[in-house]
């Protein structure tokens, strides 16, 4: 059902673009439009994985560095099916962990040095599996590219809304004032309902992850036993260098200590997540 709901849901995206494409320029907007995506989803694709990694000041670490970690995580590439990733840990005491890379053969995960400090080894077991099932699902591509949509979206928003302005004056009082009218609407509503649909997706992919982990791991107890401390401990220790445009790849929100309206949220409510895992333990 979540595949469904992601495929669903990406096709949309893609429809509202195109829609915003042709109100701005007709069949040639809609070119423009998909072309422009396509350009972005293409530098998202080779870039995005370097650019977050640098952002977060994460660094590179082998199996002597810290033994323990990337051992867990080497084995539990092997239970996934997956090729190593290569292993981060990023300099913050908030506690949390993200997966990123084009592909699973260029794939990363990363850990702060709080969420090392604060989990047991099977919570953390837990919290890794959980990322390499966003790198065997291939969620940080499919996160991308929501991404993208909804930005290229809302800058189609903003010259709509600019033309709109700009070009009122041009036709007849009738058609005129009925186009702005129509337009600055359309500039306004699409952009929300873009972002809204990309939020959907990131919860609908968390949600996969949190199942497809378990079953990584063997263990739905210990990812819920994690999910309760990092959503505790973010809120604690929210991380200063998050920013929004990143905040949906991190396994707990990262950008507040605060509770967000679960519709404007990325990641999905964390009773729900939790609940959903003490469920599937009953069932494995």
């Amino acid at each position: 059902m979540n595949l469904i709901k992601t495929t669903f849901l990406l096709s949309l995206l893609t429809v509202l673009m195109v829609f915003m494409g042709s109100a701005i320029g007709g069949q040639g907007g809609m070119f423009l439009a998909f072309f422009m995506a396509l350009a972005m989803n293409f530098f998202s694709y080779w870039f995005s994985d370097k650019i977050v990694l640098k952002m977060y000041g994460a660094r590179e670490i082998g199996e002597n560095d810290h033994p323990a970690f990337y051992g867990m995580v080497r084995r539990l590439s092997l239970q996934a099916g997956l090729p190593m990733p290569r292993v981060y840990i990023i300099p913050s005491e908030s506690p949390n962990a993200f997966a990123t890379g084009r592909n699973p053969s260029h794939a990363a995960v990363a850990a702060t040095d709080g969420i090392l400090r604060i989990l047991s080894p099977d919570e953390l077991e837990g919290v890794m599996a959980h990322e390499l099932a966003h790198v065997r699902n291939r969620d940080i591509l499919v996160s991308t590219i929501a991404a993208t949509f909804a930005g290229a979206i809302s800058m189609l928003g903003s010259m709509l809304q600019w033309g709109a302005i700009l070009g009122a004056g041009r036709g007849d009082d009738d058609e005129g004032g009925g186009g702005l009218i129509g337009s600055l609407a359309m500039a306004i509503i699409a952009p929300i309902a873009a972002m809204l649909i990309q939020m959907a997706v990131s919860r609908s992919r968390e949600y996969l992850a949190d199942e497809s982990g378990a079953a990584i791991c063997g263990r739905p107890l210990a990812l819920a036993g994690a999910l309760r401390k990092l959503d505790s401990g973010s809120r604690m220790i929210p991380m200063a260098e998050a920013r929004p445009a990143t905040a949906h790849m991190f396994i707990v929100n990262p950008l507040t200590g605060g509770r967000l309206l679960s519709l404007f949220s990325t990641h999905p409510p964390m009773e729900e997540r939790i609940a959903r895992l003490e469920s599937l333990a009953t069932r494995m």
